[in-house]
């Protein structure tokens, strides 16, 4: 299917995507609207841009021809631009995305019989440098803005033909999951992603709910009482071991935050309740982490918290310096995991054969420093 045609971005104009009602309010009254007429402006456009999905200004048809004119030439509805496309022998797909400054992101669609997910990236790299993770190696380029993510999952539901048709109802969903799993770490950016996110749930327009909304985060834990509290949507957390030493090496985020840390904020998350658990998710590497021990220290540590754990068998990437454990290991770890009362699905590797599935997406932008940027612009 043809990627729905955008209205493009020139220097002058503002993009659209990813404000949220008072910052589109604002940005109508800069370009000269009237006032009193504002508030319904903006909802003709939130239904336009987020109900209908339109790319461009002339498919608004319900606005008057002089409001779309203005909004031609001084706003743009632009999407993320598809630098490649791959599509894996299980249907994963997974799009190489060019942002407006040149800048590559990689974005996965996962198809399942139930439902699609969808990984978005809230960085281009990461801040973080986990071991076990391929986007880790290519360090932090910059954070996405809101409007670039958001474009992720407008340009996923434009390419997978996931708008509804007028007077439809919503209930055929391509996209019914949004997961923060991507390149990035969401909570070094979490403006951004807290307002991308809420416009994604806003029930008049993309209508995911914040349920169907999970951030995933190695561990920042100043910040994950505020993520409950702003956006309330579901929580994963990046564990992948029962000890700080070992998790200082796979997750150096670790000597900053240890493990108790972090399961105290996970405890206190606003949100939490049987009915809306925390995943915590557990990398298995081969004779690094999977033995009978770690299993029963795993249930211990999280003890009371109303949690499922997903075992994710390890995605090998070029260089990767560990092996995934083998599949009786896993299968033994999760029947300790399942004894002690705890869901413990075995992820099933997604997308292995174009480097899609966890842990395995990398872009090829680097940081430009300061004085390259001012060298480059003179």
């Amino acid at each position: 299917m043809s990627a729905v045609p955008s209205t493009p971005a020139t220097p002058e104009s503002v993009s659209l995507v990813g404000l949220d009602r008072p910052a589109l309010a604002a940005a109508l009254g800069a370009m000269g609207f009237p006032a009193d007429g504002l508030r319904m402006r903006v909802a003709q456009l939130w239904h336009w841009l987020y109900m209908r999905g339109a790319g461009e200004f002339a498919a608004m048809t319900t606005l008057s021809k002089e409001m779309r004119a203005r909004l031609e030439a001084h706003a743009s509805l632009a999407r993320p631009e598809i630098a490649a496309e791959r599509i894996s022998d299980d249907g994963t797909r997974k799009w190489l995305l060019k942002l407006a400054d040149g800048a590559l992101v990689e974005t996965v669609y996962i198809p399942e019989e139930a439902r699609g997910t969808l990984c978005i990236s809230s960085q281009v790299g990461c801040t973080l440098t986990c071991r076990f993770c391929h986007t880790g190696t290519q360090g932090l380029v910059r954070n996405l803005t809101a409007g670039e993510i958001l474009g992720q999952v407008l340009l996923a539901k434009d390419r997978l033909g996931d708008w509804p048709a007028p007077g439809a109802g919503k209930d055929a969903r391509a996209i019914t999951n949004v997961v923060l799993m991507g390149m990035g770490e969401p909570l070094y950016n979490f403006d951004n992603v807290r307002d991308a996110m809420l416009i994604a749930a806003d029930g008049e327009g993309i209508g995911l709910g914040k349920r169907r909304i999970t951030l995933s985060t190695a561990g920042v834990v100043p910040m994950i009482a505020r993520a409950g509290a702003e956006l309330g949507s579901a929580l994963a957390i990046s564990l992948h071991a029962v000890k700080d030493e070992l998790r200082d090496a796979l997750v150096p985020l670790n000597k900053k935050y240890p493990i108790a840390e972090l399961l105290a904020a996970v405890r206190a998350y606003p949100v939490l309740s049987n009915a809306r658990r925390v995943t915590f998710e557990y990398v298995m590497l081969k004779g690094v982490n999977d033995s009978d021990a770690d299993a029963r220290a795993l249930v211990k540590l999280i003890a009371g918290i109303p949690a499922k754990i997903n075992l994710i068998p390890f995605n090998p990437w070029p260089g990767s310096p560990y092996e995934c454990s083998d599949r009786g290991r896993i299968e033994a770890f999760a029947e300790i995991v399942n004894r002690a009362g705890y869901a413990s699905p075995v992820r099933t590797p997604r997308g292995r054969d174009i480097l899609a599935a966890c842990g395995q997406l990398k872009s090829e932008s680097k940081k430009v420093r300061a004085s390259e940027r001012r060298r480059a612009e003179a």
